[in-house]
């Protein structure tokens, strides 16, 4: 029982004068029981919208999964009545029916009118659970119109219903029915081999608001993290009431018997660079709690708590961490001392090993925890009695013993896996550590080029490289800029070019594959940096599209074999280090002629010069010409690169908006073009020594320039 007091608003106004000597003891008001859930309830679930009427229902879930969690329960049923009531059934030990001797009451009509009383307390009944507070089952019942409980034990079903916390009987069905008071009665026999506990409520619309609702989605969420982490369970979700997409109706079952490992491949999103690592270990420690004695009083005791760690990690290809962290399967998003363990454990222990074996120089500083985070997907679970928590909806773990005890585990066990002389485990282990190493260094290398990685202004223009022709308008949805191959093809350009938005940036021959390069290796490159530093918009998991300097990013090479390798380089730079422009579709490719044919004496309004783009163009073109009577010089000139052409031809095929033809990159099929550039760039020769092999025979040797 607890009372909260408060000062009415209409004794302060009527009664109190302001020096406040009418204010005495009659002005207090005191709240009995479940009287101060009703009165404020934003104590016990927060808020009184959405999300409070969601907390009710996790409220008597987690009482369910208590029992999963104890090994008594593998089976629970949600159901959403279509008469908006809520139901939640499991196959557990069943509430205590018997009678609790301090109060007189039985264990059901404790649970559900006591605050802070329950069997997780004690030690007796849970070594570990979800609810600790005893509140739960009491406020939802405090906050119901109708509450009904019925528990199967002892070769009985035991029943009992409460209006508004009252305990009682209904007439009928609904909240609405006749009420009449009562205490827990037999209903009828059962087997003695069953038991369970079905727990039915409608929510109080006197205390939630209006529009508050249950959410379907958060609901299978919640149901589908569950299951992971308590395998064997089966979460059986039937939705009666019609909250599914287009009010439809519907069940989802969950079960994983893969447990944490298995919810860790679900949350990744990524590539993987290692297997799913499982680790587990426990700890002692011990902490002073207030014990009933036999006396039935209150004395401050030492007791030995064990706290037992189960984490299932994987490094990925990706950027970003997903940490995923629970105590006795209630979610703490907000992390705590187990999260703050496992962070120090994982940076402490990449760095003891990256220092033994060398992969750090003398002169690098250490990998801070966001490079030994970088791409991992983690879920972080730890299981002890009483945990200690901040508030009822306990979303940080304060257990400072818990951070000694993670710590210590997950140094151990990431220790052993990363020095394994096992042959995979070696090989994993070393890709994980070569990733952390390149995210220390790529965070240094940003920071280094964090003035390149901005849009420069007028005044700062002489900081950006020589090489660059910029242009004169800074408006970046008109703006281009033009990558060319060499600088033969750079003068040309320069005179072709309309210097109002077109931008040229030459570059020397090939760059470097940055696929098989580190990000270091590529941030050293000139032509890569010069690219990267042109663009202003950084690289990697630090590129803001929104900072690019350019609208369009353009690559024009030669028609040949060298500048489709060249094109190839480029994309392979925007694919791994700019993608988002390329998602954006902003990255094009020129496309010059190969031909140009001359006409003989033209008819007015004939064009004097044809281009074509290909062989076959060509071919058509001159058919059409020999049909037509249209006379042309036999020399047909043959453009072996850019620099071949005058500038009125390059403005006119390959520059002039109103002319040419751009070729848009994209990622039409993502997955399919990084598998691609892992065989044509990567670093793996065997793959790409077979592909070339297998493709020869079906290869159009008319494509090839020769």
């Amino acid at each position: 029982m607890t009372a909260e007091t408060s000062v009415p608003s209409t004794a302060l106004l009527a009664g109190a004068d302001r020096d406040g000597s009418n204010y005495t003891a009659r002005h207090l008001l005191v709240l009995e029981g479940l009287e101060a859930v009703r009165k404020r309830p934003g104590m016990y679930i927060g808020s009184t919208d959405s999300r409070g009427l969601m907390h009710c229902l996790w409220e008597i879930i987690d009482n369910s999964v208590d029992e999963a969690l104890g090994g008594y329960c593998d089976h629970i049923d949600v159901i959403l009545h279509d008469d908006g009531s809520v139901e939640v059934r499991d196959n557990g030990r069943g509430i205590p029916v018997d009678v609790e001797p301090k109060t007189g009451l039985s264990g059901v009509e404790v649970v559900m009118t006591k605050l802070h009383a329950g069997g997780k307390f004690g030690g007796g009944s849970y070594a570990a659970s979800g609810g600790l507070h005893g509140v739960g089952a009491s406020v939802v019942n405090a906050l119901s119109a109708r509450l009904d409980v019925e528990v199967d034990r002892s070769g009985h079903t035991h029943a009992i219903s409460f209006r508004r916390g009252v305990p009682g009987v209904f007439a009928a069905d609904g909240p609405d029915a006749k009420f009449e008071a009562a205490s827990l009665r037999k209903a009828k026999k059962v087997p003695k081999t069953r038991t369970g506990t079905r727990v039915r409520y409608w929510a109080d619309r006197q205390i939630f608001l209006k529009d508050a609702k249950l959410s379907l989605e958060h609901l299978h969420q919640r149901a589908r993290q569950t299951a992971f982490l308590v395998p064997g369970l089966t979460i059986v979700v039937r939705d009666e009431y019609g909250l599914g997409q287009d009010g439809s109706k519907g069940e989802e079952s969950f079960r994983f018997d893969g447990g944490i490992s298995e919810f860790c491949e679900y949350l990744a999103t990524d590539k993987p660079v290692c297997d799913v690592l499982r680790f587990s270990g426990q700890g002692t420690f011990k902490e002073t709690v207030p014990v009933l004695d036999d006396h039935g009083q209150m004395t401050p005791t030492e007791v030995t708590r064990e706290l037992g760690v189960d984490v299932a990690m994987r490094w990925g290809t990706g950027y970003d961490t997903t940490l995923k962290s629970f105590v006795n399967i209630i979610a703490t998003p907000k992390g705590g001392t187990h999260v703050a363990g496992y962070e120090q454990a994982v940076a402490k222990t990449l760095n003891e090993v990256l220092r033994a074996k060398k992969l750090l120089r003398v002169a690098e500083d250490d990998i801070v925890k966001d490079d030994a985070l970088e791409g991992l997907t983690a879920v972080v679970t730890v299981r002890l009695a009483e945990p200690q928590f901040e508030g009822q909806t306990k979303e940080v773990l304060g257990t400072s013993a818990a951070r000694r005890i993670v710590n210590t585990v997950i140094s151990k066990e990431l220790k052993a896996f990363l020095t394994s002389t096992k042959r995979d485990d070696a090989a994993q282990a070393r890709v994980v550590m070569e990733k952390a190493v390149s995210a220390a260094r790529t965070r240094i290398a940003a920071r280094q080029h964090k003035d390149a990685q901005r849009r420069k202004t007028a005044l700062e223009s002489s900081s950006l490289p020589a090489k660059l022709a910029d242009c004169r308008s800074d408006d970046v949805d008109r703006s281009e800029l033009f990558i060319v191959e060499g600088d033969s093809a750079l003068g040309t350009a320069k005179l072709a070019r309309n210097s109002e938005f077109q931008a040229l940036l030459p570059i020397r021959g090939k760059i470097l594959n940055v696929q098989k390069s580190s990000v270091t290796d590529m941030l050293k490159n000139v032509e890569c940096g010069a690219i990267i530093q042109v663009i202003g918009a950084g690289s990697g998991r630090t590129f803001d599209i929104d900072a690019a300097r350019y609208g369009k990013i353009i690559m024009m090479t030669d028609a040949d074999v060298d500048g489709s390798h060249i094109r190839t380089l480029l994309l392979t730079l925007f694919h791994r280090y700019m993608r988002p422009m390329v998602e954006a579709g902003r990255v094009f490719a020129a496309v010059p002629p190969l031909h140009r044919v001359e006409i003989v004496q033209p008819k007015k309004g004939q064009d004097k010069y044809v281009y074509t783009y290909s062989d076959r163009e060509l071919r058509d073109k001159l058919m059409e010409f020999e049909s037509k009577g249209i006379r042309y010089k036999d020399s047909v000139q043959r453009y072996k690169g850019l620099g071949e052409m005058d500038a009125d031809q390059l403005a006119e095929t390959t520059m002039d908006p109103r002319h040419r033809t751009l070729r848009r990159i994209n990622l039409g099929d993502l997955e399919s073009a990084e598998q691609v550039f892992d065989l044509l760039m990567g670093n793996d020769v065997a793959p790409r020594k077979e592909f070339i092999s297998s493709s020869a025979a079906t290869l159009d040797r008319s494509r090839i320039d020769a």
